[in-house]
């Protein structure tokens, strides 16, 4: 799926509520992801991943992630989207996920075209995290803020599109039954709220005949 096809089915398709079942049972904290998207060349991806030119476009387009500094007092070493809590000094969702994008790696925002957002999704730690997804205009550069983020990475948007080495678990808090998704990606372990989100998203995309 290539730049043009992925903002043709995005804006098409119309936004349903996400397959999340948990909702967090008390006052939930406001905050935002970014879902950058970016095309990548031929070259950038693995010959390994690659089997003809068809396969070449579908993997043109790739998903921005992170992997949070070791030494955080929460969700340390996880795979995140860049992002965080909403401020003050915030207008809107889509600036507060912008602004931490900036902040944490670098990213500029005026090369960020925000295409929309997805359903909103509570963490079991107390957060109203809304998915806002953009696409990454020309080449970019980034720069890590250490105290937050270890590393930098993309990840073909056709891997999470296939699914085939995605799974999800029944587990339960508080005593109800939510489901958590696994998607790993290489050395990358994707899961939890980050690997929902993408499902979501890969939901909205392909969504399945009724």
């Amino acid at each position: 799926m290539n730049k043009q096809d992925f903002i043709q089915k995005f804006q098409l398709q119309p936004l349903e509520p996400s397959s999340q079942t948990f909702v967090f049972p008390s006052k939930l904290k406001e905050a935002a992801v970014l879902i950058a998207l970016c095309e990548m060349t031929k070259g950038e991806v693995s010959n390994a991943e690659v089997a003809s030119d068809k396969a070449q476009d579908e993997l043109s387009l790739s998903v921005v992630l992170t992997k949070r500094a070791s030494h955080l007092k929460h969700h340390a070493g996880q795979i995140s989207f860049p992002g965080g809590k909403v401020e003050s000094s915030d207008t809107s969702k889509a600036e507060t996920a912008l602004r931490e994008a900036e902040e944490e790696i670098g990213l500029n925002r005026q090369q960020v075209t925000v295409l929309g957002q997805l359903s909103d999704y509570h963490t079991i730690t107390g957060f109203n995290v809304t998915p806002v997804v953009g696409v990454i205009s020309g080449d970019f550069d980034l720069s890590i803020d250490e105290n937050e983020v270890a590393e930098v990475f993309t990840v073909p948007l056709k891997h999470f599109i296939d699914g085939d080495s995605h799974t999800k678990l029944p587990m339960y808090h508080r005593g109800h039954k939510h489901y958590v998704h696994f998607m790993p990606y290489q050395e990358h372990q994707i899961w939890g709220a980050t690997a929902a989100i993408i499902a979501d998203l890969v939901a909205h995309l392909m969504p399945q005949p009724a």
